[in-house]
């Protein structure tokens, strides 16, 4: 597993992608609400999440990480079935989705 102040950085990373992609999903007005909600999940579950990442449960981490990754996976479905959704925001949705994704490949 990667070190703890690593991983802190890695999740403060991909933190602020999701709250970022999730805020404008909330501020743009032909988001899709499967989108918007699986985004507003995602966002509330991160914040759930900080506090788990400080402790030195690998086995919580990991599953956490991978139940975030599984809430990425539905964002980045809904975005993908939304053709109104602006490329700009597409664009975070899914870089969110990659970023979270390479932090679960680097956990297991």
């Amino acid at each position: 597993m990667m070190q703890a102040n690593e991983l802190q950085q890695r999740f403060s990373h991909v933190e602020s992608m999701v709250h970022e992609a999730a805020q404008r999903c909330e501020s743009t007005q032909s988001v899709p609400m499967d989108l918007k909600d699986c985004m507003q999940q995602l966002d509330q579950r991160m914040e759930q999440a900080r506090g788990m990442m400080r402790s030195q449960d690998e086995q919580q981490i990991v599953q956490c990480v991978d139940d975030l990754e599984q809430l990425g996976d539905r964002a980045k479905n809904a975005c993908e079935k939304a053709p109104s959704v602006d490329s700009e925001l597409r664009s975070v949705v899914m870089q969110a989705h990659r970023e979270l994704s390479d932090l679960k490949h680097q956990l297991h």
